[in-house]
């Protein structure tokens, strides 16, 4: 029996152990900055929710409940500017990356078929056309591709790991260029609302898509914004015909969103002051690492928004990476990310407010 694993690439953060040993060796411990993963609590009225919804005996169902969809449509009309959306619109998904990853899979598409992503990207991109069988491709423009046999078209704005946004003029085009040429376009979005020095724009801004949504889907997270990462609390937007078809698929599959978490990302979606307050930890971290970053000589390129700081010594990334740990700061390579970010490591600024300060005194 031939391993689907065969045709996967080896997984990059187990490089990365050597180096978690030495930063773990510091006197002072070590300040992981590798891994974006929230570590603040999670809201009360979220809890509260979920908490509330804890007796659920019976199985949920994969569309999720009215509550739910209602809810979802809701956030993508007031936060993504997305008119006349309905529950045919919107699909829960169970995290983000598990719709990432498979997601090649449910479309039908196998050998022979392209699945393209950004040259420097989330790995998971590439995970789920392999999976498949598809061929990847990356690209630096993707209206450069040559569209014969591509499928789908992964954008990824605010972008994993650079933190670069797409503007409103540039997704326009690229949206155009996807529908001349029937290629199917998924924006996967989930730092949207994570914009330092630019105000991210969905593909369901009907400025981008001219208020249609054929050939078009949105994925989004509530990892970040509402420190949910342990829920796998995340849906997906757009098209009908795509949505219901994925619908379909997944009632078969069993791939429901426990009800629990369902209830709580009703709660999470109709609250914004939670975000509000999230945001400016976050902006506190980025600001003092950044600071610290640049003084000990290091510059920073992009980084608008998300929760990164993109960042190089115009050396191997390796070498970036070893120089730190020796300060018991633990970073990603950016080669985790493609070969274009060989000289580059990703620094997250989701570490609390004390690992962060410490980063900053070694760097200082």
């Amino acid at each position: 029996m031939s391993a689907v694993s065969s045709r996967l690439p080896v997984f990059p953060w187990d490089k990365l152990e050597p180096y978690k040993k030495t930063a773990v060796a510091h006197p002072d411990g070590i300040v992981d900055l590798s891994v974006g993963t929230p570590v603040d609590p999670v809201p009360a009225l979220i809890q509260d929710a979920l908490i509330a919804a804890a007796d659920s005996p019976g199985y949920p169902t994969v569309w999720g409940t009215k509550e739910l969809r209602d809810a979802l449509t809701g956030w993508c009309g007031r936060r993504l500017s997305a008119v006349d959306f309905a529950h045919e619109n919107v699909l829960p998904v169970v995290g983000s990356k598990e719709l990432v990853a498979w997601l090649p899979t449910q479309l039908g598409l196998g050998a022979g078929d392209k699945v393209a992503y950004p040259r420097l990207a989330y790995p998971t991109y590439e995970v789920g056309a392999r999976l498949c069988g598809a061929e990847p491709v990356v690209y630096d423009d993707p209206t450069e591709l040559d569209p014969a046999g591509l499928k789908l078209l992964w954008l990824n704005s605010p972008s994993n790991p650079t933190g670069k946004v797409l503007g409103k003029d540039e997704l326009t085009r690229i949206v155009a260029w996807a529908r001349e040429h029937g290629v199917l376009v998924f924006s996967d979005e989930c730092y949207l609302e994570l914009g330092w020095e630019a105000d991210p724009v969905s593909v369901l801004h009907p400025d981008v898509c001219g208020g249609s949504y054929e050939g078009i889907v949105a994925v989004h997270s509530l990892s970040k914004r509402s420190n949910l990462a342990g829920y796998r609390a995340a849906f997906i937007a757009g098209d009908a015909a795509v949505l219901g078809e994925l619908l379909l698929i997944r009632k078969h599959g069993g791939m429901m969103t426990a009800a629990p978490v369902q209830a709580a990302t009703v709660a999470a979606l109709g609250d914004d002051a939670h975000v509000a307050e999230q945001r400016e930890r976050y902006a506190a971290r980025r600001a003092a690492l950044r600071a610290a970053l640049e003084a000990h000589g290091f510059r920073v390129e992009h980084s608008e928004a998300s929760l990164y700081l993109w960042v190089t010594r115009d050396e191997p990334c390796w070498e970036t990476v070893a120089y730190l740990a020796d300060k018991g700061i633990l970073v990603a390579p950016g080669d985790f990310y493609g070969e274009a970010g060989e000289r580059f490591v990703r620094v997250a600024f989701t570490a609390t407010d004390e690992r962060v300060e410490a980063a900053v005194k070694r760097l200082g």
